[in-house]
């Protein structure tokens, strides 16, 4: 046993508080944040991928707990007119034949589009963290006869897509969800063929609402290897205020 005196053991408190609050935010190699969730942050904080690849990485602003709700919510009336779908794939080059990916792809509102779009010589990979989410779009693949859509289940920090995979990538109001941008949109380059277009369509905000102002995009965009070679605003009568155009530096 150690005997202190009075004048030390305030500080021994304190460092041992210091120890225990470290101790509560290590978290484990494989630790799991829940089935098709990311943790959702309100403040800057310090956190750690737990993809095999992904590097360290320290999250600069909020994030929006993704949506994990109704999936009909995607299927409204006038949608394509609104978000003007088919001009949104002639700038991304998606044209019969070519490899597309639907990242955060909800409930296949895109993917089946864009599988209609690139047809039987072509291929769509729906991509989804939330199991049901890619438990519907297979569903509705097999109901629609879409036999060139694929689904995957993603991770937070990794969309999982295959090496050299894709021509063209589309976040349709899913960036802001992306807890560790970064470094997962550096994995996303893994799955990318040379000359693929990503676009982003998304709504101004702060990243806790369901938003993220534009500048913030291109500046982790730029961050992790792509260079802007598209700004648009069309997407307005959606109420999605960008569709940015990135592709690999």
């Amino acid at each position: 046993m150690i005997f202190l005196n009075d004048s030390l053991r305030p500080l021994v408190g304190r460092a041992l508080l210091v120890f225990v609050l470290t101790a509560e935010v290590c978290v484990p190699s494989g630790a799991q944040t829940g089935a098709g969730t990311q943790r959702s942050s309100d403040k800057a904080s310090v956190t750690i991928s737990t993809s095999p690849g992904v590097a360290q990485d320290v999250t600069q602003r909020p994030t929006s707990t993704p949506y994990s709700g109704d999936l009909s919510i995607f299927e409204y009336p006038d949608r394509d007119k609104k978000l003007q779908i088919d001009r949104v794939m002639d700038l991304l080059g998606i044209v019969a034949g070519k490899n597309v990916a639907d990242i955060g792809a909800g409930s296949g509102w895109f993917t089946v589009r864009a599988s209609r779009r690139v047809g039987a010589t072509g291929a769509v990979i729906a991509e989804d963290i939330n199991p049901l989410a890619i438990e519907y779009i297979g569903k509705r693949a097999l109901k629609e006869d879409l036999s060139n859509v694929r689904t995957v289940l993603g991770s937070p920090d990794d969309p999982r897509l295959p090496t050299g995979s894709v021509d063209a990538v589309l976040m349709l109001k899913v960036y802001h969800e992306i807890a560790h941008p970064v470094p997962t949109m550096k994995v996303l380059q893994k799955a990318l063929r040379p000359g693929a277009k990503v676009g982003i369509i998304d709504r101004n905000g702060n990243g806790a609402d369901h938003g993220l102002n534009h500048d913030v995009v291109v500046k982790e965009m730029g961050q992790a290897g792509y260079k802007l070679v598209g700004t648009y605003d069309f997407t307005k009568a959606d109420g999605q205020d960008y569709f940015l155009i990135f592709q690999v530096r």
